[in-house]
């Protein structure tokens, strides 16, 4: 069989990315970027690479059209405004959750490594710790009230760049190449990696929907899901593709997940913050 000129492009990058992503002795997080970049520019010529932070609607034109639609009277507005009213709220000693985010612009913070807790943490850690520092008690993270915290903290963030410092010292490429290790690990009964999805057969329909690239995978969090009917957290996103591979979930803000969103947002550095948004 002779092979097109496009494929055999491609199927060189898709092998170029597949060497760097397993490398985890050899290949730095800036050479995982760099693979992972220039494998959707060849996968996907006609997008601009910065354009995945829209997800599937940067390539299904139809299923674009019918987003910016939504987007005129987004189903998200409530939480947003519910979170609004919940971060000017007292916590127990009087203070606010301004007296720790100011006017709550802070998305491009998140995650980061914390080498002084040895682990990485995300915004959802951080409102728990500002909680907990003005004597309120810790809210669950699959809470109405910490998916509306984040959903105003996101808006607030909006435009803001992805631009998560490289991890170098040793604990950071530690929590980072766990977070690679977790994205390249086939699991579940239909042994599917998330890399299954969204690199190798992203762009591709799975039943009537087409897979997203992991570009941008965290840029628009937390969503407004039409088949929640709500808008919930990235980590629920994580847990239900497990789920839907067959494989047992974590914990939401579990090591496994927080190491897996810092991954993700290392490698969409350069993308813009645009969440919250809406998804199918």
């Amino acid at each position: 069989m002779i092979l097109k000129p496009g494929l055999i492009a491609m199927q060189t990058a898709l092998m170029a990315l597949t060497v760097a992503l397993s490398g985890f002795a050899s290949a730095t997080p800036a050479e995982d970027r760099e693979a992972m970049r220039a494998y959707y520019q060849k996968r996907f010529p006609a997008v601009e690479v910065n354009a995945h932070q829209d997800g599937v609607y940067a390539f299904d034109q139809n299923a674009r059209e019918q987003w910016l639609e939504l987007e005129d009277f987004p189903p998200y507005e409530v939480a947003v405004d519910e979170g609004e009213e919940l971060y000017n709220s007292p916590l127990a000693n009087g203070a606010s959750y301004s007296d720790c985010f100011g006017d709550g612009a802070v998305k491009n913070r998140y995650p980061h490594f914390d080498e002084g807790r040895g682990e990485v943490v995300t915004l959802e850690l951080a409102i728990n710790d500002c909680r907990e520092a003005h004597g309120s008690d810790p809210l669950s993270y699959k809470s109405a009230e910490m998916v509306r915290l984040s959903a105003y903290i996101a808006w607030q963030s909006r435009g803001q760049i992805i631009a998560m410092e490289e991890p170098e010292s040793a604990g950071a490429l530690a929590a980072y190449n766990e977070g690679k290790r977790f994205y390249t690990t086939r699991r579940g009964q239909l042994n599917f990696a998330c890399t299954s999805c969204h690199v190798q057969l992203a762009g591709n329909r799975l039943r009537a929907e087409h897979l997203s690239a992991s570009l941008g995978h965290v840029s628009h969090w937390p969503a407004y899901r039409l088949k929640w009917q709500d808008v919930g957290s990235l980590h629920r996103r994580f847990a239900r593709c497990n789920e839907q591979v067959g494989a047992e979930p974590f914990p939401r803000q579990s090591p496994e997940y927080r190491n897996l969103e810092y991954f993700l947002t290392y490698i969409s550095n350069g993308l813009t913050w645009n969440g919250p948004a809406i998804r199918k």
